[in-house]
């Protein structure tokens, strides 16, 4: 075999064999990648870091405003700043369910959106996306006020 083909054969036989692939992640490990990453996010308003909590947002990121949608990191970044202005963070947000795509491409984060003294006012529900190179970033954001259903 000519010497200069062996390292593209070897390497060919390694990817396509699957005893020698990388194990795949569980639904459950998945989920707490994405779990982590919401709370990251949701540090980032408590820590008042505007600059760490642009960089959760997706190049594509859709926020639903109360009153209009933001379109794109640029836009969501700009149209959030206020809300890092200030000693104290506005509200606050947890994970409380979070759910992933068996193809580990797309998940959903959803939870209580809370006052300064810690009432609940809303809920949150964001989509992740799993980026190239395993990163989660957000690409959909809309809250909802406090359900008042029994």
């Amino acid at each position: 075999m000519n010497q200069r083909l062996l390292p593209a054969v070897l390497a060919l036989f390694v990817s396509a064999s699957p005893a020698l692939a990388a194990p795949a992640e569980t639904n459950a490990e998945l989920q707490g990648q994405v779990r982590e990453t919401e709370r990251a996010f949701a540090k980032t308003m408590a820590d008042r870091d505007h600059a760490a909590f642009v960089t959760f947002l997706s190049e594509e990121a859709v926020f639903f405003d109360s009153a209009r949608v933001l379109r794109g990191r640029k836009e969501v970044a700009q149209e959030w700043k206020p809300l890092f202005e200030g000693p104290k963070p506005p509200f606050s947000w947890e994970p409380a369910d979070v759910e992933v795509l068996a193809s580990g491409t797309l998940a959903l984060s959803s939870g209580p959106v809370l006052d300064p003294g810690g009432k609940r006012v809303g809920t949150f529900n964001s989509v992740w996306r799993r980026e190239p190179g395993g990163r989660w970033r957000i690409v959909f954001d809309k809250g909802c006020p406090r359900c008042t259903c029994p």
